[in-house]
């Protein structure tokens, strides 16, 4: 998922998708464990991409902030 993607979502779009991601890799953690997984490198790609979201969440909570306590001025 491209960041111009991520951030034309909601903040709650990116929390449900960041839960769901986490849901993922811990299932893809847990069968990794017990057997070869199909693609290894997924794992990687869902962790780069929950970074990305949790980016993108703290950009507009971090953005939201500033426009309340008057930063922007």
């Amino acid at each position: 998922m491209k960041p111009s993607q991520v951030r034309e979502l909601t903040a709650d779009e990116i929390t449900a998708r960041i839960k769901e991601l986490e849901r993922e890799r811990f299932n893809l953690n847990f069968r990794g464990a017990t057997q070869p997984l199909e693609d290894p490198l997924r794992l990687r790609v869902i962790r780069r991409d929950i970074a990305r979201l949790k980016t993108v969440l703290r950009e507009l909570a971090s953005a939201k902030a500033g426009v309340a306590s008057g930063a922007g001025r």
